[in-house]
């Protein structure tokens, strides 16, 4: 079979193999038309991340990263540096574990790698990006990434898949990272590398849980009709319980954000009865949020808010907040002031105010994308009641928050 020789050539065959149309796939890649048009014909250069994206969503199985990986070797040779192995991402890693195969130094279960250690170690993480920088912990996520798909070349068998599935997770989290960060695009970029690891791995869970994390990107973004159509595609009946209750209170949110209540609430019944029967086979870090004692209820309160039953959300969000871990700071901020911006949509200012003044204390802590959104929603909503003595107290510390430290 002929193999092109091409990266656009490839994506270009991929995508007609596929039955779709240039602007159908810059939407699932986020790569705009005339540029995805410019890569097929070879007039433009994609990146590394555009490349792992278009792998993930064709199942190319790093194919066009390494065609790109090729055509840039060609006047540079094939010596890569430290960082230059880590930008080029989990691509040409893959293709290495597939050579590793014949060379594997455990086999069966002889010699098992330590995968619990790293699933303890990714909980560590993700204790330290509770009051953590996302910038810093990125750094040593993409380290482990690296890691630990280098010791899967070395592998075969169960160890081998082991490995990566566990590689996969922390670069799931550090799509979270980059997302807190503020960097929307290595947030994708690191997400379609976790999806590419898992499947690797023969993992289909994350390319299912990948849909959940995008939708939140889009509910930032406020685009409520992306947050619902993307979750539509991880709701089908193969995917494990708890990824699709995920999916289902993400696409409650969405429709919150719609003002459709009647569409939220069902969502919302559906999402709890689907968490409550996860069978929980899954023996590694657990996907999706660990810090909220019951998820489903604080995101109740979460999109009352949203459907305007603004007293309603307060009453919820009050209970729900004080039953976050101490040691959570970023969940308990984060949802915190959307507990403040309940109590102050719906005439608590003090109260609302009070709130706020508690959780200024801990943004420095916490620095995140996501908790300066809803910062900056706090202020909105107390800038109506700007003469007031206590908002004219905390609005300093809320412009304060709201700065790109």
């Amino acid at each position: 079979m002929d193999v092109p020789l091409s990266f656009g050539g490839e994506l270009r065959r991929l995508r007609e193999s596929a039955n779709m149309t240039l602007e159908e796939v810059s939407k699932e890649v986020s790569c705009s038309k005339g540029h995805l048009c410019k890569i097929e014909r070879g007039d433009k250069k994609p990146t590394q991340g555009l490349a792992r994206r278009c792998d993930a969503f064709f199942g190319a199985g790093g194919c066009l990263a390494r065609l790109l990986d090729a055509s840039t070797s060609t006047g540079t040779g094939r010596a890569q540096g430290r960082r230059e192995v880590l930008a080029t991402g989990v691509g040409s890693l893959l293709a290495g574990a597939l050579e590793g195969q014949g060379r594997g130094l455990w086999e069966g279960d002889a010699a098992l790698p330590p995968t619990t250690l790293f699933h303890d170690q990714l909980q560590q993480i993700r204790m330290l990006g509770q009051a953590g920088t996302p910038t810093a912990l990125l750094a040593s996520l993409s380290t482990q990434v690296t890691t630990i798909t280098r010791m899967a070349t070395h592998c075969l068998g169960r160890p081998r898949s082991e490995l990566l599935v566990s590689a996969s997770r922390f670069a799931e989290y550090a799509g979270w990272m980059a997302q807190e960060a503020g960097r929307v695009a290595d947030a994708l970029d690191w997400t379609a590398q976790a999806v590419e690891l898992a499947q690797a791995g023969g993992d289909t869970d994350l390319a299912d849980y990948a849909m959940v994390r995008r939708a939140l990107i889009a509910l930032y973004n406020n685009d409520a009709r992306q947050t619902v159509e993307l979750v539509e595609k991880a709701q089908h009946s193969r995917v494990r319980p708890r990824i699709r209750g995920l999916a289902t209170q993400r696409a409650a949110q969405g429709h919150a954000l719609a003002g459709d209540e009647s569409a939220c609430l069902n969502e919302l019944d559906r999402a709890r009865a689907l968490l409550a029967m996860d069978d929980a086979r899954n023996d590694g870090p657990v996907l999706g949020p660990t810090h909220v004692p019951d998820l489903v209820l604080m995101v109740t309160g979460w999109c009352l808010h949203d459907l305007g039953r603004h007293q309603e959300a307060a009453e919820i969000l009050d209970r729900e907040c004080r039953r976050v871990p101490s040691h959570a700071v970023r969940t308990r901020v984060r949802y915190g002031l959307r507990r403040a911006l309940a109590h102050a949509a719906s005439g608590e200012i003090e109260h609302a105010c009070a709130v706020t003044r508690e959780l200024l204390m801990f943004t420095d802590l916490a620095p995140s994308a996501t908790i300066r959104t809803e910062v900056r929603r706090l202020d909105r909503e107390l800038g109506r009641f700007r003469s007031h003595p206590a908002v004219r107290e905390v609005r300093p510390g809320l412009a304060h928050a709201m700065a790109d430290h």
